[in-house]
């Protein structure tokens, strides 16, 4: 691939965090194979035996999986199965990361556990998957000779103070979210598709407007019932919100590789993010009605999924968890059930803005911006070669 054809080549300073790309001979799959890779940082992408194009979305995919475990591991602290595995994965994966369980917040986890009797295992299986994907990812470009790609540097913003969080430094803040739930509508719509630019209510129109946490701040946060319930609430529409747009990703750039072993990875991992994502939407649905102004963010949250007269009509019905089918490629063809969008133009760039949208980054650097940013400019620049 030429540059004119794919990847653009850049002088920003984001250069510093990925990392040079070991021989193919010695790469091994797994987390041994990221301890052992070089610290010496890289000034420009090194792609290997990987076309450019490839290689630039294998690490913006691997930066976005990199992202979800570290929101994932906040939730799985306070909320998941407290078993000794996925802190034992996260330690070999992030320096300095605590290799056993915290023990968990049970009042939390009890709220969480409202929307389903099986969150906390749920929650325990998919930081472990994005952790797997992570590795998986980075793993496989080295294999390549190709730079791979670390945001330790990042990790700055503050936890919890939550009993059962860790005192480790994040790459992404769960307390002041907007949570975006029009993914609820999207997927029951027969007759509009974001990919024809059609736009669609919110499930829980007040999650959009101002900020609010998806976790307690500390255990003052878990006294009051009715606050711990929003919270938690906020939280099963949160899971959601994330993991459809890793059902989306995952086939907007399988539409750019030219590898077929590549084009592989990216559909078997897609798929794993599409069970993610129906396995919330269920959940989602099970919210008890709770509502709670948030002296902190100055919020108002109103959850009404049990009494709202809106769902149940077709377009909100909370025991529809399957796509509805709806147009597709053309409106001149019928009604397919499809995962929407898919829409490949701007694909990565969408995915940061979306998450920046979301007030998953607030507090961090322009650094870290920039190098999201050029990151996403790099994968969307990457075009399928002949």
């Amino acid at each position: 691939m030429q540059e004119s054809r794919g990847v653009r080549k850049s002088g920003s300073s984001r250069r510093s965090f990925l990392k040079k790309g070991m021989a193919a001979g010695a790469a091994t799959v797994g987390a041994g194979l990221l301890a052992g890779n070089s610290s010496v940082f890289a000034e420009d992408e090194k792609s290997g035996r990987l076309t450019p194009g490839d290689a630039a979305i294998l690490r913006f995919l691997a930066a976005a999986e990199i992202l979800e475990s570290d929101l994932w591991l906040q939730y799985q602290e306070l909320a998941g199965v407290q078993d000794d595995e996925v802190a034992l994965l996260a330690s070999q994966l992030i320096p300095g990361y605590p290799a056993k369980a915290t023990g968990g917040n049970p009042l939390y986890t009890n709220a969480v556990s409202q929307l389903d009797t099986d969150m906390a295992q749920y929650i325990h299986d998919n930081t472990e998957d994005e952790l797997s994907h992570e590795t998986f990812i980075n793993a496989y470009l080295a294999s390549k000779g190709a730079s791979t790609v670390s945001l330790d540097e990042f990790r700055t913003l503050p936890s919890s103070t939550a009993t059962g969080a860790n005192n480790f430094g994040r790459l992404t803040n769960l307390t002041q979210l907007s949570v975006d739930t029009t993914w609820w509508t999207r997927y029951r719509s027969r007759t509009q598709n974001p990919d024809f630019g059609d736009t669609f209510a919110p499930a829980i129109p007040t999650l959009a407007v101002n900020k609010h946490t998806a976790i307690p701040r500390s255990d003052g946060d878990t006294s009051d019932s009715n606050q711990l319930q929003t919270i938690a609430n906020t939280a099963g529409f949160h899971f959601g919100t994330i993991e459809q747009g890793g059902s989306s990703l995952y086939p907007q750039l399988a539409q750019r590789v030219t590898n077929v072993e590549v084009l592989r990875i990216l559909l078997s991992i897609g798929g794993t993010e599409i069970t993610h994502f129906q396995t919330w939407h269920d959940k989602a649905g099970n919210a008890p009605d709770a509502s709670f102004f948030d002296p902190i963010n100055k919020s108002n949250v109103v959850f009404d999924v049990q009494s709202a007269a809106r769902f149940g009509t077709e377009d909100f019905k909370t025991n529809l968890i399957m796509p509805e089918p709806t147009i597709f490629l053309s409106k001149n063809f019928p009604a397919v059930s499809i995962i929407r969008p898919t829409e490949t133009t701007n694909a990565a760039m969408g995915a940061v803005n979306a998450l920046t949208a979301d007030g998953l980054f607030i507090g961090q650097s322009p650094a870290f911006f920039a190098a999201l940013q050029d990151l996403a400019s790099d994968a969307d620049a990457a075009r399928r070669e002949r």
